[in-house]
């Protein structure tokens, strides 16, 4: 039996791998996912990666893209998700003053973790709106709580999370969102630890055609809305649009051209060489 740790975010993107798990499809081909919850998101799953405490991640495109152009000692395995991530911008529910995404210039940044989605989507929106990256101003909050803990408190003006997620939060009074920035690459990606990966590309590429396979079922069962709802305590109607909107990489690898941008941004915002890229990479 091959054993491997695995980390991703406990949210619905990662309804697949926890199903292909429960229902004994890994195990049927001779392997064994220890899955682990990474409420820090993708800054948690890198630092995992290089201390060796997890051997493949679920993990944002952007992330995952610059850990390992600046030196992280991985390998992209495949795209996870094809479609954008679309994430909420979030604001204090009684920042009067802030309406639209616009508002939001000078204020601080909450972030899970330096090089997570909440950090690194900060100097996307900037980029889109033509405001200078020396604006931004950062404070490191672990996790959604500790996001949400930081606008209650005003210790921050803004928290970016992915925005099905915080919407109960929304609903409930404990933030307001301002509007959504999207992804503009695939949004997640699966990494292996390249120590890990070497002897094992076999049985990985079965265990991704197994989670694949399971991602389309998923897409398709009519039941699936129901079934997201509850696990992720989302309601219904929001669990079937976010279902309408997400499309994972049912069949499985990756196009080159699709991480061309996310390597040009870590370019853009690090000042590192990217020559090379594809190799690094893949």
């Amino acid at each position: 039996m091959k054993n491997f740790k695995i980390g991703g975010v406990p949210e619905h993107f990662n309804l697949p791998w926890r199903m292909a798990i429960e229902e004994g499809k890994i195990e049927s081909i001779g392997a064994k996912l220890h899955w682990s919850d990474m409420t820090g998101g993708t800054g948690q799953m890198i630092k995992g990666l290089q201390a060796g405490s997890i051997d493949i991640a679920v993990l944002l495109t952007e992330g995952i893209t610059k850990s390992i152009l600046e030196g992280l000692d991985a390998k992209i395995l495949a795209t996870y998700v094809k479609s954008p991530l679309k994430w909420g911008i979030h604001v204090p529910s009684d920042a009067e003053d802030t309406e639209i995404p616009e508002d939001i210039r000078g204020e601080k940044f909450a972030i899970s973790r330096e090089g997570s989605g909440s950090h690194l989507m900060a100097f996307v929106n900037a980029l889109n709106r033509g405001w200078s990256f020396r604006e931004l101003e950062f404070e490191v909050v672990g996790d959604i709580y500790g996001g949400l803990w930081a606008l209650e408190s005003h210790a921050a003006g803004v928290f970016l999370w992915e925005k099905f997620t915080t919407k109960p939060f929304v609903d409930a009074g404990k933030c307001k969102r301002v509007g959504v920035i999207e992804t503009p690459w695939p949004c997640f990606a699966i990494a292996v630890r390249k120590e890990v990966l070497e002897g094992n590309e076999a049985i990985l590429d079965e265990i991704l055609s197994i989670v694949f396979d399971t991602a389309k079922r998923i897409k398709e069962d009519p039941s699936s809305a129901k079934e997201i709802a509850w696990r992720y305590n989302i309601a219904q109607e929001d669990a079937e649009e976010w279902l309408s909107e997400t499309d994972w990489n049912y069949e499985g690898g990756f196009r080159e051209e699709d991480y061309a941008d996310a390597a040009e941004f870590t370019k853009t915002i690090s000042g590192i060489q990217t020559d090379g890229w594809k190799e690094k990479l893949f």
